[in-house]
């Protein structure tokens, strides 16, 4: 699969199925221990709350259960961490040195931003710097920007070229038809196609031959773009280098290029793809990107608080109690038998659809804040979109809307009596179990019918060709192959994965449905990788995994703190339960121990290759 859809699509499902496999030896465990202990608890909860924690008294030694299982379910999400973390490694080192890859030019070429301006005008000392690096460097390229005329005519020249190809095909099409209908002796070759010219591209003037007109324009700019000399193009700030040995690249991305501030101060390696480049933006300056960068910050900062309190808003309003005191649907009383359905569709399923429907707008508008950043290519906007938008997820959608109505319940009869704080913790919070796998069903059910049926680009595969696409070549781009959204699917796995693994102790059957939406869409992508999508500009040697990697740590540093305060929760004043919280906090710290081990590791291997694995590889 490697070698067929590429490094980051096969760990992108290995990644999907190592979280499968993770749900499933945790369901497994949860179903033979803490599940028969909840059941059995003397709670006296009801309904899918009597599966959870909340229904055991917390007097009860049977709570060790609960730590015991959590204990093991941590220690084992470490170890498979750990050990994809030492096959992507291996992997990686195995793809970079590969003759494939050596042979791709992209291996070997990286992207220099802010390259001062006297050397910008000195490509043989721009060489020099870079020539120190073994193997020495096979190409220069200086980025140039059209002037202003030559980029007008160029723009004039391709509109030419779309208008003369529709006007062929029509054309061809038009005479097609004539042939068919009369016979060949009787054929008449049908007029020629006529545009009615515009003087100052405004004033009509008189009609001409259409073919004529636009062949004449063509000539007339390829004919002026050809003879533009040096003064219609202007060398900007930055510089593509392909050295003749790989490991030159990586080792120009980790050199410090020049002395003066920022000068040469981003280097980015394995630039495979022209389409991957953000060309308006390798002009900024560093100044410039720095200053967007701040602003983009405080926007996306306001965007979370903004988020936040239209999400806590609508979270509340479909409650039911709350919807029923307003007078439009006082018919969803509890007394009004005839609207059962009605209750149970706005406490379930209509804060969860609200809420993805909120959630479809919000990757669009990070990227474009990433972009306006002044980042030099896409393939890093999405790899730095996978964590602004996984922490607002979990900021806004794990924390805020999930936990609104509890919070709300524990705050509205806590406020008179604050010593009842802790037992409403114990009691609220399992409850939120209801609305984490409501929400977990409807990705997994909901969410791989999307992927399976791909709607959109069924629409433009089989309708756009009928409606926009006129020429062979639109009705080609239309049967493209999509592309996966990187950057917005792995956050949406990943926060799937923080709920169903800080609620397996909690409430275990959220672990169960997670195991089943992680388990669908491990076939699911199997197949779309394979037969649907096409990848070919994202090309990063699967450097989307170290960053989920690093999303299932605060997995578990999450699940780990609600543990802790769980067992706080549960707190009686007793040796075994202060030893609970112990034995808690300690898992919390072993996690902080395995975390710096990978930092000091695996990750130096994983951004760039190795000397000695470069020079091992070509003996």
């Amino acid at each position: 699969m490697v070698r067929r859809a590429g490094l980051d699509t096969y760990m992108f499902v290995r990644t999907i199925r190592t979280m499968f496999i993770m749900f499933l030896v945790i369901s497994v465990l949860s179903a033979g221990t803490i599940l028969p202990v909840n059941i059995q608890g003397q709670g006296g909860q009801v309904g899918l709350n009597s599966l959870s924690i909340g229904n055991v008294d917390p007097k009860s030694a049977w709570l060790w259960v609960h730590v015991g299982f959590f204990t093991v379910s941590v220690i084992w999400a470490l170890h498979v961490i750990v050990g994809e973390l030492r096959i992507y490694a291996r992997i990686r080192l195995w793809w970079l040195t590969h003759p494939d890859n050596v042979r791709n030019p992209g291996a070997s070429t990286i992207l220099v931003s802010h390259v001062p301006k006297t050397l910008v005008a000195n490509k043989q000392r721009l060489g020099e710097i870079f020539g120190c690096f073994p193997g020495g460097v096979r190409q220069i390229l200086i980025n140039r920007a059209a002037s202003s005329e030559l980029a007008s005519t160029i723009k004039r020249r391709d509109s030419a070229v779309k208008q003369l190809e529709k006007v062929l095909t029509a054309y061809a099409v038009r005479c097609t038809r004539e042939y068919r209908r009369e016979s060949a002796a009787e054929y008449v070759e049908p007029p020629r196609p006529t545009i009615r010219r515009r003087y100052l591209g405004v004033v009509p003037s008189s009609k001409v031959d259409a073919i004529e007109y636009y062949t004449s324009e063509i000539t007339q700019c390829n004919k002026f773009i050809a003879e533009a000399n040096e003064k219609h193009y202007r060398n900007e700030p930055a510089a593509l280098v392909t050295f003749h040995e790989p490991v030159a690249a990586h080792m120009a991305a980790q050199t410090v290029l020049d002395y003066k501030p920022f000068s040469m101060s981003q280097v980015s390696v394995g630039v495979n793809s022209p389409d991957d480049i953000i060309w308006s933006n390798l002009k900024m300056s560093a100044w410039s990107k720095r200053l967007r960068g701040y602003v983009s910050f405080g926007i996306t900062m306001g965007i979370t608080a903004v988020w936040t309190l239209v999400t806590a808003l609508l979270s509340a309003l479909v409650q039911v109690k709350n919807l029923a005191q307003l007078k439009p649907f006082a018919w969803l009383q509890e007394n009004n038998k005839g609207s059962a359905w009605a209750v149970g569709m706005f406490s379930g399923f209509v804060p969860s659809m609200v809420l993805a429907l909120l959630m479809t707008a919000l990757p669009h508008i990070l990227r474009l804040l990433l972009r306006l950043e002044g980042t030099a290519r896409k393939s890093v906007v999405e790899l730095r979109l996978l964590h602004r938008l996984y922490f607002f997820q979990v900021w806004n959608v794990y924390l805020v809307t999930i936990f609104s109505s509890s919070v709300l319940v524990i705050a509205a009869n806590s406020i008179n009596q604050p010593e009842k704080i802790i037992e409403l913790v114990q009691t609220q919070v399992p409850q939120s179990a209801t609305n984490i796998l409501t929400y977990v069903v409807l990705l997994a059910f909901i969410g791989a019918a999307k992927e399976i049926l791909q709607g959109t680009r069924l629409a433009v595969r089989y309708v756009a060709p009928m409606i926009v696409a006129k020429t062979a070549r639109a009705m080609r781009r239309a049967e493209h192959p999509g592309e996966f959204d990187w950057g917005s699917q792995i956050p949406t796995h990943s926060l799937v994965f923080l709920m169903g693994l800080s609620y397996s102790f909690i409430a275990p059957v959220v672990a169960w449905f997670a195991m089943v939406y992680f388990g669908l869409f491990y076939v699911i992508y199997r197949y779309q990788f394979l037969y649907v999508y096409n990848d070919k500009t994202w090309a990063t040697g699967g450097l989307s995994f170290p960053r989920a990697a690093k999303q299932m740590l605060v997995a578990l540093y999450v699940s780990e703190v609600y543990m802790v305060l769980m067992m706080v929760a549960k707190l009686t004043g007793s040796a075994g339960a202060i030893m609970r919280v112990v034995v808690a906090a300690i898992v919390l710290a072993l996690t902080v121990a395995v975390h710096m081990y990978i930092n000091d590791v695996y990750m130096p291997i994983i951004n760039h290759l190795p000397l000695k694995k470069a020079l091992d590889a070509k003996r």
